[in-house]
């Protein structure tokens, strides 16, 4: 079952960093650099040596970026049902309040353009002891909820990449000096713009890269001019930019129409230079040209010249973008939060007044399940990376979305993709820069369709969806890249001119079909094929819906198949959104096979066919309703069903993420990225250990839902990995009896510690109450609750180091050992460092004969057998240092097959199994909140207790009708879009562009400088090689003009002036009248 909207959880919006961990520092690795002509003009901030940045030495860097974040003391955001005036809304906090002893309180004055205007929240400063007004708040009828204010501060540090050849770059004579600080939940957003490392420099340096595009501005590359030809700039289009402010005299932009300070600081003016950077990528009308430069600019400073905003100063922005009927927004923040209610509320509600928002997915790459939020959603335009070169950029973040999970499966993103590395834009002051990162990436979007939406002679007709639709459905696909890199492809600015100009209203999908044998775009559906017996497949399509901002699925759709393309053996069931808002929807599409061709193989095919309706904006008549109808098309490959021993189920139900809870990162080493928030997914951080399993001939299904709802006589191994979830008792049941009939089963264990839990905590300013992580890095005590029947169970212990296992040179990174396991079995230990003696107590110890491995077999006849491991990091992408793939092999070899090992059997490193005398076993931590964010758990007085067993999923398939004709051969064509003739619009005579390549000289910068004042017009057609000789020939030219000139000015003798011969009778009359001057 798809999930439309995120669950209500209480959550905090925060513009800046979306991970906190509590006492430790947060550093983030930035992607990209920045190149710049001469000296570097923008300030710095105070804790940063600006030498360090202009050393012409130092060829290769990486800024760290820190945040530091704290609650805003006793402030707080109250949320309303709806916009009042600031009479009432005081009015409903001072009634609020008035019968609680509260008298030290006041509303916080926010002086900003919006103030004069009704809105939706208000900062209230409550001095006294807030628990109790809290909740008599909250209480309010027209009260929604709320929230602590929140701070972020940002910082930054230059050190050495440690590349070959490359100069020292860390001679900054600087120490920077991170701070602590105290918070009740993570950051939800941090700048993907300022985590880019956009404001610094290190000014003119070597590239290692043997070839590198020179390429022209994006905005001619993506062939803008041809548009501008046809008098096209963004006239008429306003254009917000959530950023750092731009300066009021920047020579680049003409129609600056509002900037607007957000801010505490009394300043418009950008003193960062990114700001200055994304508008000049939408609207520079000068040297390095954007995409619409007569569009209107609505500058929004939201970030200090210290990098620091506030909850509150977002909310205020988006409010006054509503109410000043922003078209465009480009969106430079993000996170992993996507149950953030302020922020996720506000951004539906801008996009339901039209705004089309444009946001980058991340530079969380190439790592997959990295979205960022808003891009992540629906209803929002979410960009990725590309090079000049059209590979996808290492840094730009990878889909599947992770709302879903574990129940369903996630959405496509990003939407779209195009040149985010190496991209050139203004400069702080003057001139130019080049930036990367999808930050840069969203700007170009954001221009283009500012750009697309001037074209359209019925603005009507623009809408998000309407523009989502023909960007999707114009993009060109790029090569060889899968669709949760690239979305739909690569931006193609002229064939979505085309499709927008000759747009109807109409429901579309996304994607627009489903091929489970196109690989590598369908990856991963096309990567397995499907069989009887199996887990459905779940692809979960976007509907978006250019017809109006509401709408609904008529009646139910429609499942035909082929038959004569073997469709009958298909069976599908579909779930939907009840209602399409804001602008889209979800159609959640399962495909299984039939029980007739549980020994077929082969491909079939059918289509859904489905019909959105939405009321008619324009129609007078009462209930008059437009409506759509669009057929999605499914390919599938069958294959008869494969053993048991082949198939391998991997439980995705017992895995928690961030969010909503705090979960940390299974690898307490990696403190720049301490929240798990991959969605511990075999198609996200688990995708090599997938690919790694299909390529040995396994087949790997996916359980979404309780132990008691699969049928274990179909499954040769169940896969536990990095388990955070508590076990129902019916599903301890279950498992023992499904062991003791063959099942068997492989945990991959973490660290638990309730000490080194409690090292982490943080204080919550909110509930004045000191908060843990709610697990370790997984349940060991519920996992031992689930094994203990056998005799087995985990400790508490927690190490690292590296060893070497059967030849193989092995990492344990902040992994527990084995407490208890059956005499009988085999135990494999190693030496390793005690990690939690020196979390918490900064001492080193190495212990010996750690127990790390054991392997056993049941002794019930024809039963199975249960590997225990005590770390995943081995085998999860997200800070995997050496791979265990082989040991994987070798034990789903003993697992499905009962073949123990050589290596391990005979292993020198074999040892006694333990018997768990000489310490007790891990207990839960006492008052953690896991209850909050299980699906097993519920409050009760005293300790939590299990919730009753839920009914498992039942899908309603559909009712086939089938269709006698032939399917389509090829699925992979270009999204059409009804009533679109592409042939009607026509387009200039247009000279594609290929960026020229040459070898870089040593020394000589990667970017391409342009001398300013050498470009004879606004909209450049040619911006390339030929400016620099083409300038040279004219200023030789007329300078041998002048110098002809003026040497026949200096050799000719002067001539004398003719002289008008006067009349007879005149002369007559001067010759009697004398001269009065003398005669020439």
């Amino acid at each position: 079952m798809m999930v439309n909207k995120p669950k209500r959880t209480t959550g905090v919006m925060i513009p800046g960093l979306c991970l906190l961990w509590g006492m430790l520092v947060v550093q983030f690795s930035l992607v990209g650099t920045e190149e710049k002509n001469g000296p570097f003009s923008t300030p710095f901030p105070p804790s940063l040596d600006a030498d360090a940045f202009l050393n012409p030495n130092c060829s290769q860097f990486t800024l760290k970026l820190g945040f530091s974040t704290k609650v805003v003391k006793h402030e707080y955001i109250v949320a309303f049902n709806g916009y009042f005036t600031a009479k009432a809304r005081k009015h409903f906090i001072s009634r609020a309040l008035r019968d609680v002893d509260v008298v030290n309180w006041r509303i916080v004055q926010r002086d900003n353009p919006a103030s004069d205007f009704p809105s939706d929240f208000e900062v209230v400063e409550i001095r006294q002891e807030a628990r109790s007004s809290l909740l008599t708040l909250q209480d309010h009828p027209y009260i929604k909820r709320v929230t602590p204010q929140r701070m972020v501060l940002r910082s930054l540090k230059l050190v050495d990449s440690g590349t070959d050849g490359g100069s020292q770059c860390n001679d900054t004579r600087w120490v920077q000096k991170w701070q602590s600080w105290q918070s009740s939940r993570p950051l939800r957003r941090t700048s993907l713009s300022l985590s880019s490392g956009f404001w610094h420099a290190t000014g003119r340096h070597s590239s290692r890269r043997l070839l590198r595009a020179i390429p022209r501005h994006v905005a001619q590359i993506l062939q803008a001019d041809v548009l501008w030809q046809m008098g096209h700039t963004g006239s008429g289009v306003k254009v917000a930019v959530f950023d750092t402010g731009l300066s009021e005299k920047h020579p680049h932009f003409k129609n600056v129409k509002e900037r607007t300070n957000w801010t505490n600081e009394k300043t418009l003016d950008d003193g960062l230079g990114h700001g200055t950077f994304v508008a000049g990528v939408i609207a520079s009308m000068r040297e390095c040209q954007g995409f619409a430069p007569d569009s209107e600019l609505h500058i929004f400073r939201v970030f200090t010249n210290n990098q620091v905003s506030y909850t509150s100063w977002f909310l205020d922005a988006f409010n006054y973008a509503i109410l000043k009927k922003i078209d465009v927004l480009n969106l430079s923040i993000g996170g992993p939060d996507f149950m953030d209610h302020p922020f996720v509320d506000k951004v539906w509600e801008l996009t339901a007044n039209k705004v089309i928002m444009v946001s980058a997915i991340g530079n969380d790459g190439p790592l997959y399940g990295t979205l960022n939020n808003p891009a992540d959603q629906m209803d929002v335009i979410g960009v990725g990376g590309i090079d000049f070169e059209d590979n996808i950029a290492r840094f730009s973040s990878r889909g599947m979305t992770t709302w879903e999970l574990p129940g369903g499966y996630g959405r496509v993103k990003p939407d779209i993709v195009t040149y985010g590395s190496g991209v050139r834009g203004s400069g702080l002051k003057e001139g130019c820069r080049s930036l990367s990162g999808t930050s840069v990436a969203s700007p170009v979007v954001a221009g283009a369709v500012t750009l697309l939406a001037s074209t359209v002679l019925n603005r009507e007709l623009i809408n998000p969806a309407s523009m989502k639709q023909a960007l999707i459905a114009s993009a060109r696909r790029l090569p060889g890249v899968n669709m949760f890199e690239q979305g739909h492809g690569k931006l193609d600015l002229l064939r979505a001119y085309q499709i927008l100009n000759s747009y109807k209203p109409q429901a579309s999908l996304s994607p627009s079909y489903i091929d489970l044998t196109e690989c590598p775009y369908m990856w991963p559906y096309c990567s397995q094929p499907i069989y009887y017996g199996g887990m459905p497949t779940i692809v979960n399509v976007t509907i978006l819906n250019g017809m109006g901002v509401t709408g609904r699925i008529v009646d139910k759709p429609i499942w035909q198949p082929y038959i004569p393309q073997n469709g009958d053996y298909v069976d599908v069931a579909v779930s939907y959104s009840p209602v399409l808002w804001p602008w889209a929807g979800y159609l959640a599409v399962s495909i299984s096979v039939a029980k007739k061709a549980a020994s077929w193989e082969g491909i079939a095919q059918g289509h859904v066919m489905v019909t959105v309706a939405s009321p008619a904006e324009n129609d007078s008549a009462i209930g008059g309703e437009m409506t759509s109808t669009v057929k999605l098309p499914v390919k599938v490959k069958i294959v008869p069903t494969p053993p048991r021993s082949k198939r391998v189920l991997w439980d995705q139900y017992h895995n928690l993420r961030y969010p909503p809870g705090y979960f940390p990162r299974d690898n307490l080493r990696m403190k720049n990225d301490p929240l798990d928030w991959n969605g511990d997914h075999i198609h996200t951080n688990f995708r090599d250990m997938y690919q790694h399993l299909r390529s040995m001939g396994y087949f790997i299904e996916v359980l979404g839902a309780p132990i008691t709802c699969f049928d274990a006589s179909q499954y040769g191994t169940l896969l536990m990995v990095d388990s955070e979830e508590e076990y129902f008792p019916e599903e301890i049941t279950k498992l023992r009896r499904d062991i003791e009939n063959g099942l068997s089963l492989i945990i991959f264990s973490d660290w638990y510690n309730t000490s080194v839990m409690r090292k982490v905590k943080f204080y919550d300013e909110n509930t004045r109450q000191w908060w843990m992580p709610d697990t370790g890095g997984a349940n060991v005590p519920a996992l031992n609750d689930l094994i203990s029947l056998w005799g087995m169970a985990f400790s508490d212990g927690l190490y690292e180091g590296d060893f070497t296992m059967a030849d193989h040179d092995m990492y344990y990174a902040s992994g527990c050992s084995i407490a208890r396991f059956p005499e009988d079995g085999i135990v494999i230990g190693h030496t390793l460092k005690d990690q939690g003696l020196e979390v918490l107590k900064q001492e080193t110890a190495v212990v010996e004969n750690v127990p790390v491995l054991g392997l056993y077999q049941t002794p019930i006849e024809g039963g199975g057998r249960i590997v225990l491991y005590g770390d995943s990091n081995c085998i999860d992408d997200s800070h995997r240092q050496k791979d265990c793939f082989w040991l994987l092999d070798a034990l789903l070899q003993y697992t499905s097959y009962s073949m123990t090992p050589p290596s391990l059997m005979h292993s020198k490193n074999r040892m006694v199994p333990p018997t768990g005398a000489d310490r007790p076993l891990p207990q839960r931590l006492e008052g953690n909140h896991l209850y909050r964010y299980s699906k097993v758990l519920e409050a009760h007085l005293g300790d939590p207790k299990p919730r009753p067993l839920p009914a498992c999923p039942h899908l309603s398939w559909a009712k086939p009708q089938p269709l006698n004709e032939t399917a389509p051969s090829n699925l992979w064509k270009h999204q059409k879009l009804l009533s679109v003739d592409l042939d009607k619009v026509v387009l200039p005579n247009v000279r594609p562009y290929r960026p020229q390549v040459r070898p870089l000289s040593p020394g000589e910068s990667g970017a391409w400088d342009i001398p300013g004042g050498i470009m004879p017009g606004r909209y450049n057609q040619e911006v390339g090689q030929t400016i620099p000789v083409f300038a040279f020939l004219g200023a030789m030219v007329v300078l041998s003009f002048f110098v002809v000139q003026l040497t026949k000015g200096k050799n000719k003798p002067k001539r004398r002036k003719p002289r008008v011969k006067r009349p007879l009778y005149l002369q007559q009359q001067s010759q009697q009248t004398p001269s009065r001057n003398p005669s020439v």
